[in-house]
């Protein structure tokens, strides 16, 4: 077996179940998980009712999909990123459909990786786990930018030596960020793509969280708006990811796409190819009609803005919390130990919450993951609110 499977982490929800095994929560509280960001919101109708019609399913699972996908999903997808983010990209050359976010993120570090001796990818500090394991699997070093409250919670870029630079494959960059709900601002954004001219490397921007936040007019930016801000023709070293999950609430589904430079994804589609993650036809249909419509996806957004707005005036009366600029989850500082924290409150109200330390890795500046707790606001708005005035109340009755 492959020897760097033994340096990857346990996943953090493995480490949370470990963290909890043999407390007995308070029989008298019903259980909220406010630990995994999994969507609970009800996915669009078109998509649910489009895969109920048997004959499109029977299409769909009669025939091996095409890893380069449809051109009717290749085009919604490219008709979708001009609406939002203005970017003009050819459906033939630059978009590929992928099984998800997670897998794509995974999949292309083992394609991108391999130029250059002794590689290093760059992934932020608190991370989506992802990053790191793709990094370690592909031979790359993980270097981890901390981003803490220091710092505003934004990795610091430009603290990182030439020679590291000059080493670099692949950047993670996650906006807004997992889970401290940041956006890289545009003018980050771009310095980090002259970075990447001068220095050799590809940016992986991980956006799937691009399309949840609180001002209806102020949308989150993204790599290719930038892109073509800073006048860089043909997406050159910009990847962008993008999935379904978040946006319309079809985790399950397992759709989303990769698009920006040709060239990189012309050589991604080779290994795709081997790799063997094609969509399956049906799959891609409805990924379709859910990439040309915007309706549910506000409706979503309203949801979730409906659940920020009553939970953070709460939460502000016991903890120092931030309203996120993107995603469902509030960043929390504890200033105890936070896996400490979360077994209590597990224990005393049957609450799971995630330690932010899972999420980190030890630095020579500490895991700036620690002291903190993600919270996940997926669950209905009532559950929500409900849980959040007995964890406020729980934290009164302790300090």
């Amino acid at each position: 077996m492959n020897p760097r499977l033994g340096q990857l982490h346990d996943y953090p929800f493995q480490r949370l179940a470990a963290l909890l095994d043999g407390i007995s929560p308070a029989a008298n509280r019903p259980h909220v998980s406010l630990s995994i960001g999994e969507p609970k919101h009800e996915p669009p109708a078109a998509v649910v009712e489009f895969l109920a019609d048997r004959q499109r399913l029977s299409e769909g699972l009669g025939a091996y999909p095409a890893t380069r996908g449809i051109p009717e999903l290749r085009e919604a997808v490219c008709a979708w990123l001009k609406r939002r983010f203005g970017a003009e990209l050819d459906p033939e050359r630059s978009v590929l459909p992928v099984s998800g976010t997670r897998e794509a993120l995974f999949s292309f570090a083992q394609a991108a990786v391999g130029a250059k001796p002794d590689p290093v990818v760059m992934l932020p500090n608190p991370f989506y786990q992802i990053y790191e394991g793709a990094a370690i699997l592909s031979g790359a070093v993980p270097h981890y930018l901390n981003a803490d409250g220091a710092n505003g919670y934004q990795p610091d870029f430009e603290s990182v030596p030439d020679a590291l630079w000059a080493r670099t494959e692949v950047l993670y960059l996650c906006s807004p960020g997992n889970p401290t709900g940041k956006v890289v601002p545009a003018a980050t954004q771009r310095w980090l793509i002259e970075q990447a001219h001068r220095f050799d490397f590809v940016i992986a921007a991980d956006e799937c969280y691009s399309e949840i936040y609180l001002d209806e007019s102020h949308p989150p930016t993204g790599l290719l708006r930038e892109s073509d801000a800073l006048g860089n023709p043909g997406y050159a070293r910009c990847i962008v990811f993008h999935s379904l999950s978040k946006r319309s609430s079809l985790p399950g589904l397992r759709s989303g796409f990769v698009a920006g430079d040709a060239k990189a994804l012309a050589r991604y589609y080779q290994h795709r190819t081997y790799q063997g993650a094609a969509l399956p036809l049906h799959v891609q249909q409805a990924s379709a009609l859910a990439w040309r419509d915007e309706d549910h996806v506000r409706r979503n957004r309203a949801l979730y803005r409906a659940k920020f707005e009553a939970a953070a005036p709460l939460l502000n009366t016991v903890f120092d919390v931030r309203q996120p600029e993107g995603g469902f989850y509030f960043w929390v500082p504890t200033e105890e130990d936070d896996r400490q924290f979360a077994r209590a409150l597990f224990r005393d109200l049957n609450i799971s919450v995630l330690p932010g330390s899972f999420l980190g890795r030890e630095t020579k500046a500490g895991n700036p993951g620690a002291h903190h707790v993600r919270i996940a606001l997926v669950a209905p708005q009532a559950e929500c609110v409900q849980a959040v005035e007995r964890l406020v109340d729980w934290r009164r009755s302790r300090c």
